[in-house]
């Protein structure tokens, strides 16, 4: 599917009348500059639509320009400058298939890396539990029911002196402690489930670099999940620097075409 159709960057006439108008008030004339020097300014997009450079080629940049002009949600919003705002609002572009997108979404790879650690954090206070839940077993099972009144206040208690004498340790600790299959996972795993999470149907996506944190093995899972995003759920994807074996698979897949 496609929602975004083509995108226009100002013109090298076009910057220059800004950097005129405006070299009197900024110091910095970002984003300007960077895209008329190698005679890049219209782009027509696929469903799948790869941009990949070396560092400083302004790959981050350009899908910014996009995501902003867009209006393209995000986890983390930078604040730019005026001079980045007033180049994003002089661009134009055309979508069409708008009444069936739901969502536009701009994802980092910082996104996957916050979500990553959030995990390592609450991971860390699983295993911290699961410590507290072994003593607290061994320390009921070896308690009598004699310690324990009738009062309710010692229902919680007695109620665990009884699990301790019918369960296993793991059992006692898996009824107890809802995340313990999160711990099973390594950061790849845990990446693909960010993915598999973050995307749902009739939505465009622009994505930056999405390979972080995969390793080869996972990487080629992520290019069929995002394959199959575009083909059977309507998803648009926009992406930079992707594996480079990924893109030329994805090239040759059905005939899809990338812009490379």
């Amino acid at each position: 599917m496609i929602y975004l159709k083509n995108f226009k960057l100002l013109s090298d006439n076009a910057e220059y009348e800004m950097i005129i108008h405006k070299m009197n008030i900024y110091n910095n004339l970002y984003p300007l500059k960077i895209f008329p020097n190698k005679e890049f300014q219209s782009i027509e997009f696929e469903p799948i639509t790869i941009f990949y450079g070396g560092n400083g080629s302004g790959k981050t940049t350009l899908l910014n320009i996009i995501s902003d002009s867009i209006n393209a949600s995000k986890r983390n919003v930078d604040k730019k400058s005026n001079l980045f705002s007033e180049y994003v609002n002089n661009c134009s572009y055309s979508l069409i298939n708008q009444y069936e997108c739901k969502n536009k979404k701009y994802i980092s790879s910082d996104d996957v890396f916050d979500y990553l650690l959030d995990i390592r954090a609450i991971n860390s206070n699983v295993n911290r539990r699961k410590e507290e839940l072994i003593n607290e077993y061994y320390k009921y099972k070896d308690m009598t029911t004699k310690t324990y009144n009738s009062c309710l206040e010692h229902y919680e208690a007695l109620k665990s002196k009884v699990d301790s004498n019918e369960m296993t340790i793991s059992k006692y600790v898996r009824t107890r402690l809802k995340n313990n299959n999160i711990i099973q996972e390594s950061n790849g795993e845990t990446a693909l489930d960010f993915w598999q999470n973050e995307i749902a149907d009739n939505a465009i996506y622009l994505i930056d670099e999405p390979e972080n944190s995969l390793s080869a093995e996972n990487q080629i899972k992520l290019k069929t999940f995002i394959e199959e995003s575009s083909r059977f759920y309507n998803c648009q994807f926009i992406m930079l620097k992707y594996m480079i074996l990924i893109l030329f698979q994805l090239k040759q897949k059905n005939g899809q075409n990338l812009k490379m």
